[in-house]
C-alpha cells in the first residue's frame, strides 16, 4: 500500500497556548480513517510555524519553527505550505499580520503549484453585540447558519473585518485558494489559559471564596482546546462547503456555574460576587480576558455537528468534565500533591522533620490530635449556631464521641479515623499534599484509613482523589539515645508531650511491642506497593539532623507546587534590595566609624609624640648650667629675702619649716613694699 500524502501546515505563534496545543494535536494525532473504504486515506500533516520567542524544550514538536521572520521571508515560507492557519482567537496583535498574509497569498494565486487553504481561527467575540435571535425567547442560540447577522464587540471590530476579508479572498478561485473562518469559543483545558486565574486561586486555597466579577449570569460559549484542534483537523481533511463555522461545545454554562465547579473541585467550594470594576485591579487578568469573561452568548455549532463525526474530548462542556479538566490542569502544570507519612518511636524527632518537610514543599502538617481538636471546635460551633439543613442530633453524637475518645488515649476510635480521613481528602490536602506525623500506629489503623481506595471505583481515578501516602519514612534510634534525648529536653517540651520518665518508657515499650508483630503498619504499606525508608538516628547533633533531612529531600525530589508569582518575586526582590541597602548602610557606617577611630588614634599619637618631644626637651634643659643673666637675677631679686627666711627659720625652728618659709616670703616680698 502506498504511503498517504503529506500536507505542510503553517500555524502562527506556535509557542502560544492556543496555537501550541493545536500544533501539538495536529503533529501527534493521526487523521481519522474515512468511514467508506473507497475514500482516500487522509493526508499526514507536517506542522511548521512562527514563534515570538526561541522555542524551549516543551514547545510543540513542529518540523520547523521560524523566529520572528520579516514579511519577505515569511511569505516565502507560506508559499511552501498547503494549509496556512492564522490563530487570532487570543492573539489580537496578530490581526494585522493575518490580514497581510491572506491578501498576499491571494495576490499570488497564479503562482500556486497546487491548491492552498487558509484557515482563520477567530473568536466568538465577533458575535458579542449581536441582536437576539428572537427577542421574545432569549434561550434560542446563535448558530453559524446566521453568521451574516453577527455584530462584534466594540474591542473586536478588527477581528470581524478580518473575517470578512478572509471570506472574500476565498470566493475568487475556491479551487485554488479556499478560505475558512472558525469562530472559537472560550478555550479551556490542558493547563488553562483564560480560566487559569480562577483555577490557581482555588488550588492555592489562600482565600475562603473564589471571586466572580459581575452577577455571573452570563452564558459563556466554550470549547476544549483539543476539540478545537479536532475541528481544524476536520476542516483540513474534509474541506466543507460552508466557509464560516462555529466551534463551541454542547454546553451553555453560566460564568457562575463554571466558577462554582472550579471552586468545588479544587478549592473551598464557595464563591463571592464582586463588582466588575475590581477585575481591572487583578494583574493576572488582562482587559481582553475581562471582555471574554463578561460575554453573554448562547451558541450552537450546527455545521460542525452536521458535517463532521468528531470524537469529542469534552462534548458536554467544562462543568460536566471538571474532574478531567482539573487532572489536565494538575498534570500540565506539574501541580501534583506530595503525600508523606513520617513514623517512628516517641522522641525520634518526627514532628521536627515533618514541619521542615511542610515548610520546604508547602504541604499541610497533619496530626491525629490536631485534626480531632479542629473537628471538635467546628462541631461545637455548628451546635451553637444550628443550621436548619443539618441534623443537629447527629452532630451532637459525633461531638460527644470525639470528646470521649480524646480522653481515652490508648485506643483510636472509628470516628477519629473518619475525621482524619475527611481531613486528608479535603481540597487543601488533595491539592498541595500533606505530611502525616506519627500515624497510623498499627496495621489495622492503616487498613481502615487507606485501604478503602482499593475497593473503591476511584482506585484508578485521577491522582488527586487518592490519600494514601507516596513516601513513608520511619525514623528510628536506640532506646538509650531516645531516653538520653528526653532527659535533655526542656521541661515545657516534656510536659507538652507527656515525656515523663516512667510514661515515656511505657510508650517506648508499647511502640517496640506493636512493631514486633507479624503485621505492622509497614507491612500494610508494603502490600499497597508504597515504598518506605528506615532512617537510623545515631546522635542528636544538629549536623546529623540536617543530613537526615537532606536524605529525605533527595528521596522525595523537587517541589510540585506553583513557583512564586511575579508579584511574589518582585516582593522578594524588594525585600532583598532593602536588606542589601541596610547591610550596605551598616557597612558604610562601620567603615566611617573605623576611619574616624583611626583618625582619632593618629591625632592622639601625634599629640603624644609632640608631648614626648617637649618633655624630652625640658629634661635636656634641666641639666644645663644656669646662664649668667639668670644667676644675676636670682642673686638680686630672690636670694636676699630667701636667706633672711632661712636664717629666721633656723633661729625659731618652727614645726612646719616649709610653711614658715613660704609665709615669710609672702610677708616680706620686696615687690609688695610701697615705693
Amino acid at each position: 500500500m502506498a504511503a498517504p500524502p503529506v500536507m505542510r501546515v503553517f500555524i502562527n505563534n506556535i509557542d502560544s497556548f492556543s496555537s501550541g496545543h493545536i500544533a501539538e494535536f495536529l503533529c501527534e494525532r493521526a487523521p481519522e480513517a474515512p468511514d467508506q473504504e473507497d475514500l482516500p486515506e487522509p493526508a499526514a500533516l507536517q506542522v511548521v510555524g512562527t514563534a515570538s520567542e526561541r522555542p524551549h524544550e516543551d514547545a510543540p514538536r513542529a518540523l520547523e519553527v521560524y523566529n520572528c521572520p520579516n514579511r519577505e521571508e515569511l511569505l516565502f515560507k507560506l508559499m511552501q505550505c498547503d494549509v496556512v492557519i492564522y490563530n487570532i482567537s487570543q492573539e489580537g496583535e496578530q490581526v494585522e499580520e493575518a490580514m497581510w498574509a491572506v491578501t498576499a497569498l491571494h495576490g499570488l494565486i497564479g503562482s500556486f503549484s497546487a491548491p492552498k487553504m487558509f484557515i482563520l481561527i477567530s473568536t466568538v467575540m465577533t458575535w458579542a453585540s449581536s441582536k437576539p435571535v428572537d427577542p421574545d425567547d432569549p434561550t434560542l442560540p446563535y448558530t453559524d447558519e446566521i453568521f451574516w447577522s453577527r455584530k462584534a464587540h466594540l474591542n473586536f471590530v478588527r477581528h470581524i473585518d478580518l473575517e470578512k476579508r478572509v471570506a472574500k479572498m476565498g470566493k475568487t478561485n475556491r479551487g485554488m485558494f479556499s478560505t475558512y473562518v472558525v469562530a472559537s469559543g472560550l478555550q479551556y483545558g490542558m493547563g488553562e489559559n483564560l480560566f487559569h486565574y480562577f483555577f490557581k486561586k482555588a488550588w492555592l486555597g489562600q482565600e475562603p471564596e473564589v471571586s466572580i466579577f459581575g452577577d455571573g449570569d452570563n452564558i459563556l460559549p466554550t470549547i476544549h482546546i483539543r476539540d478545537l484542534a479536532r475541528v481544524i483537523q476536520h476542516v483540513i481533511h474534509h474541506r466543507p462547503r460552508p466557509y464560516y463555522l462555529l466551534a463551541v461545545d454542547g454546553s451553555n454554562n453560566s460564568m457562575e456555574e463554571i466558577i462554582k465547579a472550579v471552586a468545588s473541585t479544587l478549592g473551598p467550594g464557595k464563591i463571592q460576587k464582586r463588582p466588575v470594576e475590581e477585575a481591572l485591579l487583578v494583574q493576572d487578568l488582562s482587559a481582553t480576558d475581562i471582555d471574554f469573561l463578561l460575554v453573554n452568548l448562547r451558541m450552537e455549532a450546527v455545521f460542525v455537528r452536521k458535517l463532521f463525526s468528531i470524537r469529542w474530548h469534552c462534548e458536554l462542556g467544562l462543568v460536566e468534565n471538571m474532574d478531567l479538566v482539573v487532572e489536565e490542569y494538575r498534570q500540565s502544570r506539574g501541580l501534583l500533591p506530595i503525600r508523606i507519612c513520617v513514623l517512628g518511636p516517641p522522641a525520634a524527632g518526627k514532628s521536627s522533620v515533618s514541619k521542615v518537610l511542610c515548610q520546604h514543599y508547602k504541604l499541610h502538617y497533619i496530626t491525629l490530635r490536631d485534626t480531632v481538636s479542629e473537628a471538635i471546635g467546628q462541631l461545637e460551633d455548628a451546635v451553637n449556631n444550628p443550621n436548619p439543613e443539618t441534623d443537629e442530633s447527629t452532630m451532637k453524637d459525633l461531638l460527644n464521641s470525639l470528646k470521649d475518645s480524646v480522653e481515652n488515649t490508648k485506643d483510636v476510635s472509628e470516628n477519629q479515623l473518619k475525621v482524619l480521613k475527611d481531613k486528608l481528602m479535603s481540597n487543601p490536602c488533595r491539592n498541595q499534599g500533606f505530611v502525616l506525623d506519627g500515624f497510623p500506629h498499627t496495621y489495622e489503623q492503616a487498613k481502615e484509613l487507606f485501604s478503602a481506595e482499593e475497593d473503591d471505583e476511584t482506585s484508578h481515578s485521577p491522582s488527586f482523589k487518592r490519600i494514601a501516602p507516596e513516601f513513608v519514612f520511619t525514623l528510628d534510634a536506640s532506646d538509650n539515645l531516645l531516653v538520653d534525648r528526653v532527659m535533655n529536653l526542656p521541661e515545657s517540651v516534656v510536659q507538652k508531650h507527656k515525656y515523663h520518665q516512667e510514661n515515656f518508657k511505657k510508650r517506648l515499650a508499647a511502640y517496640r511491642k506493636v512493631n514486633a508483630d507479624e503485621e505492622t503498619v509497614l507491612t500494610f504499606f508494603t502490600e499497597m506497593d508504597i515504598p518506605s525508608w528506615r532512617l537510623e538516628i545515631n546522635s542528636s547533633k544538629e549536623d546529623d539532623n540536617l543530613l537526615l533531612i537532606q536524605k529525605i529531600l533527595q528521596t522525595v525530589g523537587p517541589a510540585r507546587s506553583y513557583s512564586p508569582s511575579r508579584q511574589e518575586v518582585e516582593e522578594e526582590e524588594r525585600k532583598k534590595a532593602e536588606e542589601m541597602m541596610k547591610k550596605e548602610a551598616l557597612e558604610k557606617a562601620e567603615k566611617e566609624k573605623k576611619e574616624a577611630e583611626e583618625e582619632e588614634a593618629k591625632r592622639r599619637a601625634a599629640r603624644l609624640e609632640n608631648w614626648s618631644r617637649c618633655l624630652e626637651a625640658a629634661r635636656r634643659h634641666k641639666g644645663e648650667p644656669l646662664k649668667a643673666e639668670a644667676l644675676s637675677y636670682l642673686k638680686k631679686e630672690v636670694m636676699p629675702t630667701l636667706v633672711e627666711a632661712l636664717s629666721e627659720c633656723c633661729r625659731l625652728q618652727p614645726p612646719d619649716p616649709v610653711d614658715f618659709v613660704a609665709e615669710y616670703l609672702v610677708k616680706n616680698n620686696p615687690t609688695d613694699k610701697p615705693a
